[in-house]
């Protein structure tokens, strides 16, 4: 297991990546077989979300040298809170692999048991700035949770 320390929290730009040994404050990657994972917390159930999202860039790029120099209002709907984490990743991945944005700062202004809106901050990928460290193809549904009580959620990422 890989220990991470990160705030990324809404509204915080997820800083950068720490050795092991520092506790998990944002998110924690996991590994899993030939896949890898991510469990994020947060003060509220919104912020784990965001939190997710900044441990998926995390596996795709050093995210403290993303900028913030575009946005981008992302909207998905589900009909649970499970599926909307699985929509909510895969869709952050559908539109890396076909807009070239990669994002380090997420706002979730909605979040509900049927759909989410968030405000991402990133810009395009630049070969010169951005290091890719492992593809991701999409989120799965083994070992998704959420759990509302403690504000955390899990997601494993087929790579």
């Amino acid at each position: 297991m890989v220990n991470i320390s990160h705030i990324c929290a809404i509204g915080i730009i997820c800083p950068m990546l720490f050795g092991s040994g520092m506790q998990m404050k944002g998110f924690e990657l996991i590994e899993h077989t030939a896949d890898i994972g991510v469990v994020a917390a947060g003060g509220t159930l919104a912020e784990a979300f965001a939190n997710a999202a900044c441990g998926l860039f995390s596996i795709i790029t050093d995210i403290s040298k993303v900028r913030e120099l575009e946005s981008r209002i992302v909207k998905v709907k589900a009909a649970d809170i499970e599926s909307l984490l699985f929509n909510w990743m895969n869709e952050l991945v559908y539109i890396f692999d076909v807009y070239h944005l990669l994002f380090s700062r997420f706002d979730v202004v909605e979040l509900t048991d049927g759909s989410l809106k968030a405000t991402c901050y990133g810009e395009k990928y630049d070969p010169a700035v951005h290091e890719l460290k492992l593809g991701v193809k999409s989120a799965t549904f083994h070992m998704l949770e959420v759990d509302r009580a403690e504000k955390k959620v899990q997601v494993i990422f087929d790579i």
